[in-house]
């Protein structure tokens, strides 16, 4: 298990994190600047809180209080960053050989050798990083990652470095290396795909300030605040005026939608997915009138630019290119969505 819980003062913003994770791969997801690399240095201890907590298994890495801070080399701490950060001068297996030191000797040339296999790196291993592509590259700084038998594994944006193609190739190698793993994983990205994909479960952070840790799941469903719905890809906002408890009124909409959950208090905004607005039928809850503004053909849906009537602001909506096609261009559509689709949440824009 790893607990982490931390305050550190920045030039930018105030770092104020707190989260556990118990196994799996838990992703740390948010925007670029929002803390996300500063956490795991903190973790790993190239960088020390102001003050916190952080205990890895039984271990404690840091605590202000008791005036502990373990050096980054005592922490069993596994740290993939962005570049990979390859010892240029070393071979692929000079780099693992690196990673093993301090194993017993009589263990490193197994644990060298078993790395080598388990990661394909067999027939690499007197090249330079220069002389590998960025795969084998994160396959090289992976293996060299783990080879120390760390307790924690972080990884921090590890496909940014990579094209399209490349980063999906690398993405379900990843997942397929990380399987036998049994320690605490975690995984920065500012790419939701990716930490749906990856990750058991997830905690965003915004401005330093870290939410709940939910499942992914959760976490599209229903997000709860509007920077975990902003991270998540929601498009279309509303501020809206509580009615009851289960009806919002959206006011740059101009409409009263029933959700399925429960309207709290401290509800400032309503969220909707452009992929959840529908063409209405007869009969079901939560149907508005919208003047369609503008229409953008995108690669593999159409995009509609839409205006509620009665409203202020426009809402976005996708479509299959065939469903808009066989609609033949109206200037005005009936929407719909479904009220378990309506997500209520806490915060501002």
């Amino acid at each position: 298990m790893l607990s982490v819980n931390i305050h550190k003062e920045l030039e930018d913003f105030t770092l104020n994190v707190s989260f556990e994770t118990e196994g799996g791969i838990l992703g740390l997801l948010g925007a670029s600047g929002c803390g996300k690399s500063m956490t795991l240095k903190c973790i790993a201890g190239l960088e020390t809180p102001d003050r916190g907590r952080i205990v890895l298994g039984e271990r404690v890495l840091f605590d202000s209080e008791k005036r502990i801070n373990m050096s980054p080399q005592r922490r069993r701490v596994g740290y993939l960053f962005q570049q990979y950060a390859l010892f240029p001068n070393m071979t692929v297996r000079q780099n693992l050989f690196a990673a093993v030191r301090r194993l017993p000797q009589a263990k490193r040339a197994a644990a060298v050798e078993e790395k080598l296999r388990a990661f394909r790196l067999e027939g690499l291993e007197p090249l330079y990083p220069r002389q590998l592509s960025g795969g084998q590259q994160q396959r090289v700084a992976l293996a060299r990652a783990l080879a120390a038998e760390p307790d924690a594994l972080l990884l921090d944006e590890p496909f940014s470095a990579l094209d399209s193609y490349l980063r999906w190739q690398t993405e379900l190698e990843l997942g397929e290396l990380l399987r036998p793993y049994a320690g605490s994983v975690l995984f920065v990205s500012h790419d939701r795909d990716e930490v749906y994909r990856l990750c058991r479960n997830v905690c965003v952070l915004a401005d330093g300030r870290s939410g709940e840790t939910l499942s992914v799941r959760d976490l599209m469903a229903a997000p709860g605040t509007v920077s975990a719905a902003l991270i998540s890809g929601c498009k279309n906002f509303s501020r809206v005026r509580r009615v009851d408890a289960t009806h919002v009124h959206c006011i740059n909409w101009g409409v009263t939608l029933e959700t399925s959950q429960e309207v709290s208090n401290v509800c400032s905004y309503a969220g909707m997915r452009a992929h959840d607005l529908h063409i209405a039928k007869g009969g079901e809850p939560n149907r508005f009138d919208a003047r369609v503004v503008r229409v953008i053909e995108d690669t593999f849906s159409t995009i509609l630019m839409l205006a509620p009537e009665g409203g202020n602001s426009l809402l976005r909506m996708e479509l299959p290119k065939d469903e808009w096609a066989a609609m033949r261009n109206p200037e005005v559509v009936l929407l719909g969505i479904a009220p378990q689709n309506v997500m209520t949440l806490s915060g501002e824009l």
